[in-house]
């Protein structure tokens, strides 16, 4: 059996040593070597969408990988790509590191300088487990592998504050548990939350509490969540807005990691700024929206934020939904103005400006009660079916107003690629 290697090694020394040595190894195959963390992801998702049986059986991941720590891109690859076989390469080959690398996901360890034996043996060992796990999930050639734990993600983005981001992140979430799939709502505005006001809720847990944990169990998790009666598992931002400071990117990732595990949809709001959580976050996300209102401010806050993404590495323009809120037809700025100027992905439906619509459940604080004849909340239902976020069509048809499209297509947008450090960038 061929055993396809892809090294993912930052140095052109590291990589040009450790592809000669691949290249001796018996029914090796290595490919080009990937210089980044986030080549290193995209490359595997294209390899997924494309043609699941070529994904490669082992990754090589050298200690000084970027922008994303070694041990940080070996969970996320774990986590998105579960039947991979990945190994550390690292000059420290010592017990802690060993633990850390196992707990991270990776299936073995090997020191620098490179041994053609001890690789042989690591590498060897990483191809039978990967295709052990393929067989014993019925995965043959041609058939599904896959590509991360079960649930979907999409993050809600405000251009700026007041443009509608919270009512939009919870009504797509609403709209998802009635189409009956199991929908989280995760609360990443870290400072200024309203989830939990927007829904009447108020709970003695938050995000917050899992910030320190480093292995998130379901447990762990259940007891995180407040399980609200509209069907949704609500995850809230703290009451307190300085202990948003304890979410940093690498809590988030665990985070959004455990909760895709558990539940089918992960809904995220993430507010108007950008912080190292939500970034990475976004950059997780397998749609990210931006909500913008048709007016000169809000669209240039819009182009603001998607140049700031695309220059952190966040994510590309392209690849981001925008989602117009307020739109009349006598408005002068109109969705397709603003998908040129963001160059961003507009979506079908505009969401239509009908404030009185929404007042008085706003005013509530439940707006879980709008009434199925707003044609705001048609609207945002609609487009939670535009962008996938419903289950099967069958219940999909419930959703009130223009339903959900076809079956639900979602955009077609590129799983994100790791966050570059905001502190770091800040600093520069």
């Amino acid at each position: 059996m061929t055993t396809r290697i892809l090294p993912a090694v930052g140095d052109p020394d590291a990589a040009r040593a450790i592809v000669t040595l691949l290249s001796q190894l018996p029914s090796a195959e290595p490919a080009a070597p990937v210089p980044d963390s986030t080549t290193l992801l995209d490359t595997l998702a294209r390899l997924a969408v494309d043609s699941l049986d070529e994904l490669p059986e082992v990754v090589l991941v050298h200690e000084r990988i970027g922008p994303v720590p070694a041990l940080e891109l070996i969970r996320e690859v774990a986590l998105r790509f579960p039947a991979v076989g990945v190994v550390l390469v690292s000059s420290d080959a010592g017990p802690a590191l060993f633990s850390a690398a196992m707990d991270s996901g990776a299936r073995g360890l090997i020191g620098l300088p490179l041994s053609y034996e001890e690789l042989a043996a690591r590498v060897q060992a990483a191809a039978q487990w990967s295709v052990g796990v393929r067989r014993h999930l019925g995965r043959g050639p041609g058939a599904d592998v896959p590509t991360g734990p079960g649930g979907r993600v999409v993050t809600v983005t405000g251009a700026k504050g007041g443009v509608g981001t919270t009512f939009t992140a919870v009504q797509f979430a609403l709209a998802a548990a009635a189409s009956g799939r199991r929908t989280a709502l995760v609360d990443l505005d870290l400072q200024a939350g309203d989830v939990g006001s927007y829904l009447d809720v108020q709970f003695r847990r938050s995000v917050a509490d899992l910030a320190g944990i480093q292995d998130i169990s379901p447990r762990v998790l259940q007891d995180a969540v407040y399980e609200d009666r509209t069907g949704l598992a609500l995850l809230l931002a703290p009451a307190e807005g300085e202990r948003g400071e304890e979410v940093d990117e690498r809590a988030a990732r665990h985070i959004v990691g455990a909760l895709r595990a558990r539940y089918e949809l992960v809904v995220i709001d993430c507010g108007t700024q950008v912080t190292g959580a939500n970034a990475a976050a976004v950059e997780m996300a397998d749609v990210a929206v931006l909500v913008t209102t048709p007016d000169v401010v809000a669209v240039r806050a819009a182009k603001r934020m998607v140049r700031m993404w695309e220059r952190l590495q966040v994510r590309k323009a392209e690849d981001t939904a925008m989602v117009v809120n307020r739109w009349s037809k006598h408005t002068e700025i109109q969705p397709a103005l603003i998908e040129k100027i963001t160059k961003t992905r507009a979506t079908r439906t505009p969401v239509p400006a009908a404030f009185k619509e929404l007042q008085a459940v706003v005013d509530a604080g439940r707006v879980q009660d709008l009434d199925n004849r707003s044609t705001v909340k048609q609207a945002l239902w609609g487009l939670a079916g535009e962008l996938g976020l419903l289950g099967s069509p069958d219940t999909a048809a419930a959703a009130p107003g223009p339903a959900a499209g076809p079956g639900g297509t979602a955009l077609a947008v590129r799983p994100a690629g790791p966050v570059s450090r905001l502190r770091r960038h800040r600093e520069g």
